[in-house]
């Protein structure tokens, strides 16, 4: 190997690795280590949960719009974690979004917990059950007054109970 050659190769696997640092340090940080009130192996979770609501509270998928009941529920009472139990949102917070999930301009005091999303290529604020860390959806500045918040919940995250 020449002197040329070998000074050709070293830059070329110097900018490699360091390219590959760079990488590393600009994809999605690691969430930091939260700890919840309930917690279950990802086996649990599996056995507990109907397929929907594990792809959506663990694995943070979001499910189709308008193929939930709970879009269009309008009865008073509250919308619950489907993971823990523990309720989320009021009826007297939901309002019509037209975007094909359960929207809510509020959660319940300390019911949930947010954290900055940056899949998709964009930063987003995700929400998640403060007890069990489920995903339930997002909240976006698009919303109703008094907040201008829209908390855009997947309904295969909740469950519903009449008051």
């Amino acid at each position: 190997m020449t002197q040329t050659d070998r000074r050709t190769f070293l830059t070329v696997a110097g900018a490699s690795v360091a390219g590959v640092a760079l990488w590393g340090c600009s994809s999605e940080p690691a969430h930091a280590a939260e700890r919840f009130e309930v917690t279950y192996s990802d086996a649990q979770w599996r056995a507990r949960l109907k397929p929907a609501a594990y792809a959506v509270l663990r694995k943070e998928g979001t499910e189709v719009p308008y193929s939930s009941p709970l879009n269009g529920e309008h009865r008073a009472g509250m919308f619950a974690c489907g993971g823990c139990g523990l309720p989320n949102f009021s009826s007297k917070t939901k309002f019509e979004s037209g975007t094909g999930w359960p929207s809510f301009w509020a959660p319940l005091p300390t019911a949930v917990r947010t954290r900055v999303d940056s899949t998709l290529g964009m930063a987003r604020t995700e929400v998640h059950c403060r007890r069990c860390g489920g995903h339930l959806g997002h909240v976006f500045d698009d919303g109703p007054k008094p907040t201008g918040k829209r908390y855009c919940m997947n309904g295969a995250a909740l469950t519903f109970k009449a008051a």
